[in-house]
């Protein structure tokens, strides 16, 4: 059993910084990939930043130059700084590890993140 505990949402304004974590625990094995996703009120979910397990980063252009994507391989947790944070990018963030040579996905309870003055 894997459960991912997320942490670090809030309300911020336009401008500001929040950090989100994503820590995995019980049977850890392998772990391929992590993800951040999103998704806003309204609208579907989508990839905000990856990291593989070789430390290779992927981002939507929305957040690019905004956000950083990084993980502590010790601690199976993954980290999304998000800096000059926006109105629109206020949504539920959620975490997503990928795992093992099957490929199995998990996924957080998900993070509120709001962006308003």
């Amino acid at each position: 059993q894997v459960q991912l505990s997320e942490s670090g949402g809030g309300l911020v304004q336009p401008g500001g910084s929040l950090r989100l974590s994503c820590a995995a625990s019980g049977t850890i094995f392998s772990i391929n990939g992590m993800v951040w996703y999103r998704q806003a009120p309204g609208k579907e979910r989508e990839l905000v930043a990856a990291i593989t397990s070789g430390g290779r980063t992927n981002y939507v252009d929305s957040v690019k130059g905004r956000f950083t994507i990084s993980r502590d391989y010790a601690k199976n947790t993954v980290y999304l700084q998000m800096n000059s944070l926006k109105p629109e990018d206020t949504a539920v963030y959620y975490c997503n590890v990928n795992m093992g040579f099957e490929g199995v996905d998990y996924w957080g309870q998900g993070t509120h993140v709001t962006v308003s003055s």
